[in-house]
């Protein structure tokens, strides 16, 4: 099963967030719009299915991180 969303943030960036399960894993994604950079984890131990707002707190830190190239 998957699923995918976007999300702007308070700064205005536009975040695509998307989550695969596979086995008892879930793939988990974020990217920022314009930027080939995408944030990834695999998450071993999560109950499934995860919120939206549970798959967005994973990539808080990085997201509330500004690009050079955004500014």
């Amino acid at each position: 099963m998957s699923d995918e969303w976007i999300k702007t943030l308070r700064d205005r960036r536009r975040v695509k967030f998307t989550t695969q399960e596979f086995d008892e894993n879930m793939f988990l994604t974020a990217q920022v719009e314009g930027n080939k950079v995408v944030y990834s984890i695999i998450v071993t131990d999560a109950k499934t299915p995860l919120s939206h707002e549970e798959v967005e707190a994973h990539f808080e830190g990085e997201l509330s991180k500004r690009s050079p190239k955004s500014n």
